[in-house]
């Protein structure tokens, strides 16, 4: 039997509206690579998408983890509680949404507190050891002052994501993009009134601007209400579930970033000069890879609504109704993943000369389609997975897949050039694709043994 209120309405509405507004900020985010790409060029891009993998490495200690347990357990709390018939006491030892959310709020804003003196100290030494790019120091320390905004705004995503109220995230996801990129273009102009020269650390105040209008607009969404159950109880529940997932995400971003440094370092080795390979770098993070990734915006948007849905059918025990979800999961983004790389396959060449006047762009754009079945497939499934509470299974898939990049980085681009990453790439999602599909299938074979 399934239940009525595990319907398609939350996941076909909450999907749509993330998508929609996913769809209009990455036209919008589009737009500002082209311009940053003429603003600041290659190299400057290239500079700049050296300090993303420190940027996500703290959301990952922070708060992205911290995210997907508010939205899991707020989930299960709203089922508990709409099964009682709306009554708050079967719930009070379980803690209520509000409980998780201000519990995940007290963890998330002390680790990223944290974070940020230790960014804000250590950004030269950062830059110029680990990055080895002394030009990123003044942008890492200009990067730590979003990372607590960062944290506010996910938490409350988290919870409106965990009551299947999306218009809050969608919401705040396309305030934020408009205020970094207005803002962005705003001192740029300034500058060029001025007859200055256009600073990178312009682009990164944009995103500080960006991250407080979302937290500004998210947290004027929020309705008081009474606090249920036992907060240190919560804060602990929240705490467990994302401690391994904060171990995946951490480890993935370290090993990202350790990418992030050694593919230039790599490409030298090839026989690029140092200003040739950041360039390239560049053109691949900064133009290629965000063309590629613009339709796994719908693939995402079902992902963040599979959590909280799949954690509550879960909590109700419709088992069948978390197979069909997989299934249809599987055809969906098989689909959406093949029509992707037939288009990046004929019009890829076309999209880099187009959008960025860039030929390489436009290799790169056209070899990296074919990783889309499997990326689409990859993090539709990961999230299943997420919502049935195996964060260890994710934590595997990703560390291998992270593995296979980083071994092709090492021992086959200085052999092969920039081609060596991109084969690696297209293996590692394979691997990480069918890594989930199998541990998913050996999970329905585990509920049909047990009689559920």
């Amino acid at each position: 039997m399934r239940s009525d209120s595990l319907g398609k309405h939350p996941l076909i509405t909450g999907t749509l509206l993330l998508t929609l507004t996913g769809v209009f900020s990455r036209i919008i985010g589009f737009f500002y690579r082209i311009f940053l790409s003429q603003a600041i060029g290659a190299e400057g891009m290239g500079i700049y998408q050296l300090t993303i993998p420190i940027h996500i490495l703290t959301i990952s200690i922070t708060s992205s983890a911290i995210q997907t347990a508010i939205s899991r357990f707020v989930a299960q709390a709203a089922a508990a509680q709409a099964s009682s018939g709306g009554s708050t006491a079967p719930v009070r030892k379980r803690c209520n949404e509000s409980c998780y959310l201000s519990a995940g709020l007290i963890l998330s804003l002390s680790l990223s507190f944290f974070c940020t003196f230790l960014l804000y100290r250590l950004a030269e030494p950062i830059a110029v050891r680990f990055l080895e790019e002394p030009r990123c120091a003044p942008l890492l320390q200009i990067l730590a002052f979003t990372i607590p905004f960062g944290a506010i705004h996910s938490c409350i995503n988290g919870y409106f994501y965990g009551l299947k109220k999306t218009f809050v995230p969608a919401a705040s996801q396309l305030l934020e993009q408009l205020a970094r990129v207005i803002s962005v273009w705003l001192f740029f102009q300034i500058s060029l009134e001025k007859y200055q020269k256009i600073s990178l650390n312009l682009v990164v105040w944009g995103m500080v601007i960006g991250e407080l209008a979302a937290v500004l607009f998210s947290v004027s969404f929020l309705r008081k209400k009474k606090s249920h159950g036992n907060r240190l109880h919560a804060l602990k529940q929240i705490f467990l579930m994302s401690l391994p997932l904060s171990a995946n995400r951490v480890l993935v971003n370290v090993l990202q970033s350790m990418e992030a440094v050694m593919l230039p370092g790599q490409l030298r080795l090839y026989g690029y000069t140092s200003s040739e390979a950041l360039s390239i770098y560049g053109i691949l993070t900064g133009m290629a890879l965000p063309m590629v990734l613009f339709p796994s915006v719908l693939t995402n948007s079902v992902s963040v609504m599979l959590l909280p849905i799949i954690a509550e059918a879960q909590e109700k025990q419709e088992h069948r109704y978390i197979i069909n979800a997989v299934k249809k999961t599987c055809f969906y983004s098989l689909f959406l993943g093949l029509f992707c790389t037939l288009m990046f396959v004929v019009l890829g060449n076309w999209m880099g000369e187009f959008l960025f006047s860039n030929t390489l762009a436009g290799t790169f754009i056209v070899t990296l389609g074919w990783i889309c079945p499997f990326l689409y497939l990859s993090t539709t499934l990961h999230s299943i997975l997420n919502g049935l509470g195996k964060t260890t299974h994710t934590f595997f898939l990703n560390v291998l897949g992270l593995g296979i990049r980083i071994a092709f980085v090492l021992f086959v681009i200085p052999v092969s050039g920039i081609k060596g990453y991109l084969w690696g790439t297209l293996l590692s999602q394979i691997t990480m694709a069918l890594g989930a599909l199998l541990m998913l299938l050996a999970h329905r074979s585990g509920t049909k043994k047990t009689g559920s």
